[in-house]
C-alpha cells in the first residue's frame, strides 16, 4: 500500500457489511427483480457481490440498468456467483419479488444449495422460512440464519394509530405512484441523498422490504401488517425516526396506489404519516397497471386528483419512470405534464436532482432555508 493509499489517522473504521449474492433469475432488470434492482443502486447494509440471473451472464448490473458500469457482475449460477467473489459471500439474498410472494420449487432448490454451503439467507416475501420444515432443518444442519425481513412483531406488539404523529413537528413528504414497482423508493432514496446533500438533515421511513434490505433504519414492511395496525405502525416509524434522528424533514416511501385494485399500502402511507407534501411517481410508457393487464393505468391528474380528496396534502411535484422511453420521449413528457397539471416534474435518476430539490424547496421554503444556513 502506498503513503497515498494508507488510512487517515484519524479516519473512523467502517462497520463490515455481509459479503452477499443477490438471486435474481430470470428478473434482473424487470419489475419482478425490484429488490436485485435497488441493492445494485444502492445498499447501506450489505455488500453486494454479484447477481444471479442466467439471462444477463457476463454482463455489468449497472450497465444493464442504468447504462452506467458499477463493478458488480451477473453470474449464471450459484457457482459462478461464488467463483468469481474476491472473497466468500457470507449470504444469499432474494431478489426476486413475485406477485405471489411465493418461491417456485427451482428456487427453493437454490437457497438450500446455499445454505449448504454456509451461506446465511435474506428474504423479503410473504413466505417466511423459518416457519418451513425444511428451511428450519436446514439452517440448524448448517448453521446458518435467515432473516425473514417481511414478519411483523407479534400481534401483541402491534401498535394502533395513537395520533402521536400530531406531535411530529418537521414536514413528511410521501412518495406516491400511479403503479407498484414505479420507481417509488429509488426516488425517495436519491431525494433523500440529495437533501442531505445540501445540508438539509432528512431521514427516510421505508415501507417495504427492499428499503429494509437496503438498510432504512427506520420502517416497516406494510403489506405484512394486518390492517388495522397498519396506520398505526407506520406512525410509529416516522415518530421513533423524527424523536431519534431530529431530523429537518421526513421522506416516506410510498406501496402501490392509491388507485391500484390491490395494493393499497399508499393508504396507509396518507393516514399514518399525514404528509404535507407528496411526489407523484409515473411511467408514461406503462399502458397497464404491472400484472394486471386489464387494468389501464390512471393518469397522473386523475391519481392526483385522488390523493388530495383521500387525504389532507398536495401534490407538489411529478416524477417520471424512463422504462421504455428515449431520452428526447422523456424530456417531452416532462413538459408535458408541467404544462398539463401545473407542477414541477423531472426523472429523478436521469437528470439532475437540483430539479428534484427545487419542487421539495418551492413548497417548503423553510427547508432552503435551512440549506443556505448550512452553507454559509
Amino acid at each position: 500500500m502506498s503513503k497515498s493509499e494508507q488510512p487517515s489517522p484519524n479516519a473512523q473504521p467502517q462497520p463490515h457489511r455481509p459479503r452477499a449474492i443477490v438471486y435474481c433469475e430470470a428478473n434482473f432488470g424487470a419489475i419482478d427483480g425490484k429488490t436485485a434492482n435497488g441493492l445494485v443502486r444502492n445498499s447501506e447494509r450489505y455488500e453486494i457481490t454479484s447477481v444471479i440471473d442466467s439471462r444477463l451472464a457476463g454482463q455489468d448490473t449497472g450497465t444493464v440498468l442504468d447504462g452506467k458500469p458499477n463493478g458488480i457482475p451477473l453470474c449464471r449460477d450459484l457457482d459462478e456467483a461464488i467463483t468469481q467473489a474476491t472473497f466468500p459471500p457470507e449470504l444469499l439474498i432474494v431478489g426476486v419479488a413475485p406477485t405471489s410472494g411465493l418461491l417456485s420449487p427451482s428456487e427453493r432448490g437454490v437457497l438450500l444449495d446455499a445454505m449448504s454451503r454456509g451461506m446465511g439467507i435474506v428474504n423479503g416475501l410473504h413466505e417466511f422460512l423459518n416457519d418451513d420444515p425444511e428451511f428450519a432443518a436446514a439452517a440448524a444442519i448448517n448453521n446458518v440464519g435467515i432473516s425473514d425481513v417481511r414478519r411483523p412483531r407479534a400481534k401483541v406488539d402491534l401498535r394502533m394509530f395513537s395520533g402521536r404523529i400530531l406531535d411530529v413537528t418537521c414536514p413528511r413528504i410521501a412518495v406516491l405512484g400511479t403503479d407498484g414497482a414505479i420507481g417509488k423508493r429509488t426516488t425517495a432514496t436519491i431525494l433523500t441523498r440529495a437533501l442531505n446533500d445540501r445540508g438539509v438533515k432528512a431521514v427516510l421511513v421505508g415501507t417495504g422490504q427492499t428499503s429494509l434490505i437496503q438498510g432504512a433504519r427506520h420502517g416497516v414492511a406494510l403489506d405484512a401488517i394486518p390492517a388495522q395496525f397498519v396506520t398505526g405502525e407506520l406512525e410509529a416509524a416516522v415518530v421513533e425516526a423524527f424523536e431519534t434522528d431530529a431530523p429537518d424533514v421526513i421522506i416516506v416511501e410510498g406501496q402501490g396506489a392509491v388507485s391500484h385494485p390491490t395494493y393499497l399500502s399508499s393508504t396507509a402511507v396518507l393516514r399514518g404519516s399525514l404528509p404535507a407534501g407528496v411526489i407523484l411517481q409515473h411511467a408514461p410508457a406503462r399502458k397497464t397497471i404491472s400484472d394486471f393487464p386489464a387494468f389501464p393505468m390512471p393518469t397522473p391528474a386523475s391519481e392526483i386528483n385522488l390523493i388530495e380528496t383521500f387525504a389532507d396534502t398536495k401534490v407538489i411535484g411529478l416524477t417520471v419512470n424512463h422504462e421504455n422511453m428515449t431520452n428526447a420521449e422523456v424530456s417531452a413528457a416532462i413538459a408535458m405534464y408541467e404544462l398539463e397539471i401545473g407542477i414541477p416534474a423531472t426523472d429523478a435518476l436521469t437528470h439532475p436532482t437540483d430539479r428534484l430539490l427545487d419542487m421539495v424547496f418551492a413548497a417548503f421554503p423553510d427547508l432552503e432555508g435551512a440549506a443556505a444556513i448550512v452553507a454559509t
